[in-house]
């Protein structure tokens, strides 16, 4: 299951199938690295999750986990889904809060970083970070670079900070 559906939501769908088949198991299979959409996913009833930068071995592994019964979650995002949600407060506009990940791209964003840094620090491909990028422009209903940046420090995420790695 992909979560960015062209007629909805992945994680609906994820619920819908788990709720009308107790017995299928859904895997997962996304460019959303953050642990926000992770949780969201288990909580909607998937077996696993799995980011689609993965290697194919990983990919092979994960459905045979799942398969058996057994969940499994991207290793890059294992030790986030145990740790306690540690953001109360969170930016967001008409198209939502912004998940972790994208608060950390939106910051990177502001500080100039091109697609290409973003990726090399984040460790993902450039064109997480463009679905990333796209996120934040649609829930924040912005236009253009500056208005990100005005946004980014209304919410103090360039205070003092510099992005390095």
């Amino acid at each position: 299951m992909d979560l960015g559906l062209p007629d909805g939501s992945g994680i609906d769908a994820t619920a819908s199938v788990v709720r009308i088949s107790r017995a299928t198991r859904v895997l997962v299979l996304t460019g959303h690295d953050d642990v926000a959409y992770l949780r969201r996913a288990f909580e909607a009833g998937a077996a696993g999750y799995l980011i689609k930068d993965a290697a194919d071995i990983e990919l092979v592994q994960a459905v045979r986990l799942v398969a058996s019964g057994k969940q499994y979650v991207h290793p890059t995002l294992g030790a986030a889904l145990l740790a306690p949600d540690a953001s109360p407060a969170r930016l967001g506009g008409p198209g939502g809060e912004l998940s972790d990940r994208e608060l950390e791209v939106l910051r990177m964003m502001a500080l100039g970083l091109t697609n290409a840094e973003i990726a090399k620090q984040l460790y993902v491909s450039v064109r997480t970070v463009e679905t990333h990028r796209s996120h934040i422009h649609q829930k924040l209903n912005v236009r253009n670079r500056a208005e990100l940046v005005r946004r980014a420090k209304e919410a103090g995420l360039l205070d003092g900070d510099d992005p390095g790695p």
